[in-house]
């Protein structure tokens, strides 16, 4: 099991500003690419710390307006500290990361969790909701979060990053080219787009390179929004400190990169930017498993979360199963139904809340940041899935119980809202 270090006593081998914009800053790159040089290199064993910006590189303020969501540039995330080597890492080889410490920022005690526009990132609910732009602001004192945007609420976070890889090999990042764009190209007018291929606007790294392999990097290179073979963007929420990673290392020195920093999660993340984002610091250590991807059949990374958790023993579940009954009643079959069920568990949650006196809008950011678990309970009883969500009574500064006189509706405002006003 990884220990548990104190980030200020170590070295930092990259480091970043969260108030500059991203595009300024010379250690941070937005593509997966072989071809994008380590900026430092790290012995197994030695103890290192990390710095990031939150992963829209300084394009969201700490303010009372989503017009910063409404406006977001998508082309330019997620921006990613490193790559950094690793000393005698092969492909084939499995990279063991410890995650030591995560925190953020002492200058930068606070973080957000978005709504995105329905044509602009989406999110779960993108199409239900006909989303439109909202935010809420969440500041951090020690381990707790609280929020003016979601009154009534406070819990300790599990800081962690959502965005942590190697890097991809010419021949795996081809694969993934080449079987998104396919996809893409079979779903050419959905919306939200179900994938992103490569986008030469808004490809960054900082870099100096030559002309011709900055356009190739640019050209080739693969969006981080979904997680891959490497890791990515997998937004497992207890890979807070204390953590052990082992990634199938692709190319030499192993080439890895963080981002995409979090103080809190849910299970999910349901709003597409559903985590409390925020700026800080990782501190890693590292080693290195010969030939570990043959040893341990590694398709993908393997994970040890950590052994810190906040404690919240009592939970309110809402159940979902395979039936669309918030929308027109269809019942879906196993292979469509995960997802289905999953959604209606949360819709569960969200109507319940709004009973209590929240809005939408408060409710569905909530779910996306606090500590809620979600679980699949049955997934073999055709034709309905069953996932729940559990959601922690212990987050709450009033009773939320059923009660046999109902629910008690209070008045929590609203979060932060295009100034246009437009929902």
């Amino acid at each position: 099991m990884a220990t548990i270090a104190n980030s200020v006593a170590h070295p930092t081998v990259v480091s970043a500003d969260p108030f500059v914009p991203a595009r300024e800053q010379k250690n941070l790159h937005n593509r997966w690419h072989p071809d994008i040089p380590a900026i430092a290199t790290v012995k197994p064993g030695q103890v290192f710390n990390v710095e990031c910006v939150d992963w829209t590189g300084a394009q969201i303020g700490n303010n009372d307006t989503s017009d910063d969501i409404r406006d977001i540039d998508l082309t330019s995330v997620h921006n990613l500290s490193g790559p950094i080597a690793v000393e005698g890492a092969e492909p084939g080889d499995c990279l063991v990361v410890d995650i030591l410490d995560v925190r953020p920022f002492d200058k930068m005690p606070w973080g957000y969790t978005g709504i995105f526009e329905l044509e602009n990132g989406g999110g779960l609910f993108a199409r239900e909701f006909q989303s439109r732009a909202a935010k809420a602001i969440w500041d951090f004192k020690g381990v707790y979060a609280t929020s003016r945007h979601i009154p009534g609420v406070r819990f300790a976070g599990v800081s962690h990053p959502g965005l942590i890889g190697t890097a991809p090999s010419a021949e795996l990042l081809a694969t993934w080219n080449k079987r998104e764009g396919a996809l893409i190209e079979a779903h050419a007018n959905a919306v939200p787009p179900v994938a992103y291929g490569p986008l030469v606007p808004g490809a960054y790294v900082g870099q100096d390179l030559p002309n011709d392999l900055r356009a190739k990097i640019y050209r080739e290179g693969a969006r981080t929004i979904p997680g891959r073979e490497h890791g990515g963007n997998c937004d497992i929420k207890n890979l807070s400190r204390g953590s052990r990673c082992y990634f199938p290392v692709f190319v030499k020195g192993a080439n890895l990169s963080v981002g995409d920093l979090h103080f809190s999660q849910g299970d999910g993340e349901l709003s597409f930017c559903g985590a409390i984002e925020m700026a800080g610091i990782v501190t890693f250590s590292t080693s290195i498993i010969k030939g570990g991807v043959e040893k341990f059949a590694m398709r993908q990374p393997i994970f040890l979360p950590s052994p810190v958790d906040p404690l919240y023993s009592a939970k309110l579940i809402f159940q979902g199963i395979s039936v669309d009954y918030h929308g027109d009643g269809t019942q879906y079959n196993m292979d469509a139904s995960v997802t289905v069920a999953y959604k209606q568990a949360a819709l569960n949650a969200i109507a319940y809340l709004m009973k209590i006196g929240y809005t939408r809008e408060q409710a569905y950011l909530l779910l996306s940041a606090a500590p809620v678990e979600s679980h699949i309970g049955a997934i073999v009883d055709s034709p309905n899935a069953c996932v729940t969500l559990g959601l922690p009574l212990g987050i709450f500064e009033h009773d939320i119980l059923p009660k046999d006189e109902g629910l008690k509706k209070l008045e929590f405002g609203q979060c932060a809202v295009r100034s246009d006003g437009v929902l």
